[in-house]
């Protein structure tokens, strides 16, 4: 394979979830941008079929469907529904999550329950739906989310289940990975650091200073900064990486 083919994607089907606003959109469309058509997962169907019409305009596919990743039957349906409607499925992008920052000895089985059921098991459902249609066809990359929350305790925020949730995608992609890649399906993730999204930019800038001090590069990064890796991790330039963990953190784990 020429290396002007390395990277190219252009006609493969795309899947991402949470994929209405923020990192799970500019994935997404960087995803139309390199030729995929997309489905777009989202709870939210007002900003899931925003994204889609994005894409559409693109001249690419798309399609908007609401779900909850926490019920296997949402997920199995929409799954069915994206390969239906796009020709197949090739590239699975698990990145719905959430995050409840309190202490410990405050946080409620009710926001356990929540951060777990959507953060792990909505990734372990969403793998699984992917790998189904995935297995029969010998191919596929499925890139989940995770975070540098799972390597590191960040600070100064209190978020012990959110980090254990993280810790938990990251162990789930090497357990799928080795499990299903005598059937060719690469399964890997990506751990973010600190990133300015609408999410943090709404509610969490007076922690911008502190986190920017614990960073080498002295900043936040933005989602335009994953979308390489996630192009990366789609095509065959990565055909002989399963199981990792890419993080893209400008140096905080280093330390």
């Amino acid at each position: 394979m020429s290396i002007n083919k390395l990277f190219d994607i252009s006609g493969r089907k795309a899947l991402v979830t949470g994929a209405g606003r923020g990192i799970g959109k500019v994935l997404a469309n960087a995803l139309a941008e390199s030729g995929c058509d997309v489905a777009i997962l989202e709870i939210d169907k007002k900003t899931a079929e925003e994204t889609a019409a994005e894409i559409r305009k693109k001249g690419r596919k798309s399609i908007g469907i609401q779900v909850d990743v926490t019920k296997k039957d949402q997920v199995d349906k929409a799954f069915t529904e994206t390969a239906k409607a796009l020709g197949g499925l090739d590239i699975c992008i698990n990145n719905a999550g959430i995050s409840i920052q309190k202490p410990a000895e405050e946080m409620l089985e009710a926001d356990y329950d929540k951060i777990i059921d959507i953060n792990l098991k909505g990734v372990f459902l969403c793998s699984q739906a992917a790998a189904r249609i995935m297995i029969p066809q010998k191919s596929g990359s499925i890139i989940n989310i995770a975070s540098m929350s799972g390597i590191a305790v960040n600070v100064p925020q209190k978020q012990a289940i959110y980090n254990t949730s993280k810790a938990g995608v990251a162990m789930l992609t090497k357990s799928l990975a080795l499990e299903w890649a005598p059937y060719g399906v690469r399964v890997n993730s990506i751990s973010p650091g600190y990133m300015k999204t609408e999410m943090t930019l709404a509610s969490m800038t007076h922690l911008f200073p502190t986190w920017e001090s614990l960073t080498p590069l002295g900043r936040l990064g933005v989602p335009e900064e994953l979308r390489g890796a996630v192009i990366f991790l789609s095509s065959e330039a990565s055909s002989y990486m399963i199981g990792h963990d890419l993080v893209i953190d400008g140096g905080y784990t280093i330390r």
